[in-house]
């Protein structure tokens, strides 16, 4: 049996093939295409290829995959799959063999692939984070050279900016300024509802997404990230390691008798993370969780706000997956009585 291995990068890879022996059968340096990268495995039988989780690793996959080959996405992250080769040298070359010997061995994690579904749903959720922070930076522009002028905006959202500039009296020179500024806020919220209406819809068929919704604080985005990042509930055993996944558990230095625990660990989605912690504020502030509120609080007491809203985003993590797993809806007469 052959074992495949590719140090996948944007322009150019590093592929190797080795036998059961270890003995190399290619080592070559390839362009990254597709049509490059299944050639570089041609005349050899379907074989079991591993690369690691990245950007274009999923295209990679597929593409090896429909010239039936078994291609494992692994961790990056699991330090045995690099036995004794990983040292202070680092080359693609270097890389590449110790994947192979990984391979070859069993020594590697494989990595969450998401289903296309969920591909397709994170795109546009990423799509429209971008289109937000674009709109965001431009209506804090428009406020600061405002500013600048002695001129003051009423406190409004975003996409009111370009009316509420239209209806103020200002030098020509400075409306000339802000009139890029306020045609790219408009225009950007048209594209951001435009992606809402269609989110939308994609909750509307998903009864998934429906059920993560009926959490108080968890809205459309916040549940359709949480299911675009989860994908398999069934790959995760119990409600913790979803939280440990989304790096919102503490740290920890443990020993004996001594237990050290620090900051969250921060592993995982980011994005996911900050929204959980903004759906906790919003639990927190919600008059349907009050089971849930009276708990922030007291822990809150004790400990302080920024903990508790931490602490109340890992619960609210663990919810939404035992929702999930039971097929069940929100039910705060259950929580009140846990």
């Amino acid at each position: 049996m052959e074992y495949g291995a590719i140090d996948l990068h944007m322009r150019y890879s590093q592929i190797r093939i080795i036998d059961e022996a270890g003995t190399v059968l290619r080592d070559q340096r390839i362009v990254t295409t597709r049509d490059r990268l299944v050639k570089a495995f041609d005349g050899f039988r379907p074989m079991r290829i591993l690369l690691e989780a990245g950007t274009e690793s999923e295209w990679v996959a597929q593409a090896l995959e429909a010239a039936d080959h078994e291609v494992v996405v692994v961790d990056p992250n699991y330090a045995p799959m690099y036995g004794e080769l990983r040292r202070r040298v680092k080359t693609d070359r270097r890389d590449v063999a110790a994947l192979a010997e990984a391979n070859r061995r069993g020594w590697y994690r494989a990595a969450q692939r998401r289903s296309a579904a969920q591909r397709a749903t994170q795109q546009v959720l990423r799509t429209r984070r971008q289109l937000v922070r674009m709109r965001s930076g431009a209506a804090a522009l428009v406020r600061s050279l405002l500013k600048q002028d002695g001129h003051r905006l009423p406190t409004c959202q975003a996409e009111q900016i370009p009316t509420r500039v239209a209806a103020l009296t200002l030098p020509n020179v400075l409306r000339g300024t802000l009139e890029p500024l306020t045609r790219m806020i408009a225009t950007t919220t048209t594209e951001i509802l435009a992606l809402d209406q269609g989110l939308r819809r994609r909750a509307a068929s998903d009864p998934i997404v429906q059920a993560l919704q009926t959490v108080p604080g968890v809205g459309l985005i916040v549940a359709l990230t949480f299911r675009a990042q989860v994908d398999r509930v069934d790959r995760f055993t119990h409600a913790g390691q979803v939280s440990a996944a989304l790096g919102l558990v503490p740290r920890e230095d443990s020993s004996a008798e001594r237990r050290q625990r620090g900051h969250i660990t921060k592993a995982g989605s980011s994005e996911l993370r900050s929204l959980l912690v903004q759906a906790a504020w919003s639990c927190w502030r919600s008059k349907r969780s009050a089971a849930l509120r009276v708990w922030a609080e007291q822990l809150a007491a004790r400990r302080g706000r920024r903990i508790a809203v931490v602490a109340l985003a890992r619960r609210l993590s663990r919810i939404l997956y035992a929702l999930w797993r039971d097929g069940a809806t929100f039910d705060l007469t259950k929580l009140a009585a846990a």
